[in-house]
């Protein structure tokens, strides 16, 4: 029995739904994968805020009509397609998705859409070589902390400079006294 029009729009709707929530929508060829496999990908992906999706190409071609943000997916809208949609953390779910690739090697990165940009499988392969969000936090704080320990080192330093400086005229004006 076929999919009713009810089902297809609630499809449609779902699809909408989760491409608003996201930042980054990859698309993957998932032929040859077994649904223990596609199961390991979703697992994988699930920590960094990311959905893998299968659907037909028609309906996700139908949720991103009029969208200028998610159109560009179209252009890797053929053959067996997965869809990758991250919501929070972009590298996460990148390298998680390349993990997994390196332990089947069944699937391929056709490409990406990011911010209404279609993206080649190099592009968002570099996206995922960045550093997250985390680790560009920490070098912040780091860099911040550093410069307020030399700040508050420095500001130490003046008076101790000024009492030596007044000690060693001291001992120069006493030296000067005695001879």
């Amino acid at each position: 029995m076929g999919r009713t029009l009810e089902n297809k729009k609630e499809i449609v709707a779902n699809l909408k739904k989760n491409l608003s929530e996201s930042q980054l929508a990859f698309v993957i060829n998932y032929q040859g994968l077994s649904v223990a496999e596609i199961s390991d990908l979703r697992r994988r992906l699930r920590p960094t805020g990311t959905i893998c999706t299968v659907t037909k190409n028609t309906f996700m071609g139908i949720a991103v009509k009029g969208d200028p943000k998610w159109e560009p997916i179209n252009e890797f809208l053929q053959g067996s397609s997965a869809f990758v949609l991250v919501k929070d953390d972009i590298g996460g779910a990148i390298k998680a998705y390349q993990e997994f690739q390196k332990a089947t090697k069944k699937t391929e990165l056709r490409g990406g859409v990011m911010e209404g940009r279609a993206l080649t499988e190099t592009e968002v392969k570099a996206i995922g070589d960045l550093p997250s969000k985390e680790q560009l936090m920490a070098q912040v704080a780091g860099a911040i902390n550093s410069i307020a320990t030399k700040l508050a080192i420095s500001i130490n330093e003046v008076p101790s400079s000024l009492a030596r400086a007044l000690q060693a005229y001291a001992d120069k004006d006493s030296e000067d006294k005695a001879a």
